[in-house]
């Protein structure tokens, strides 16, 4: 007998990226947003692209996967510079990418 959808127990924390995208952002926040994730088994971390190899490092042996943001905040950054900021983001560890269009 199948369970009806409400009865069935969701595993949330496969659907949060645990977010730090704040102007404020620093190294030991990068670090304790990266323990947390795991600990709470999250899909990713969303941070700025200078912390993408910080975190990479610090969460490889983890399932937990390195998101970055392009063009963020307003997306007005030409498609040249979103190229670009996504492939050094790559390079230096990123599983996601997520772009602000304009």
């Amino acid at each position: 007998m199948q369970l009806p959808i409400f009865a069935k127990k969701v595993l949330i924390h496969q659907y949060i990226d645990h977010t730090l995208l704040g102007p404020l952002a620093t190294k030991s926040a990068v670090e304790q947003l990266c323990k947390e994730a795991v600990k709470y088994k999250f899909e990713a971390v969303c941070l700025p692209g200078c912390y993408v190899k910080m975190a990479a490092d610090l969460l490889h042996d983890s399932e937990v996967k390195v998101c970055t943001v392009v063009g963020f905040p307003l997306g007005y950054n030409s498609t040249a510079a979103k190229t670009a900021e996504a492939k050094t983001s790559i390079e230096a560890g990123a599983d996601e990418i997520d772009m602000v269009i304009n």
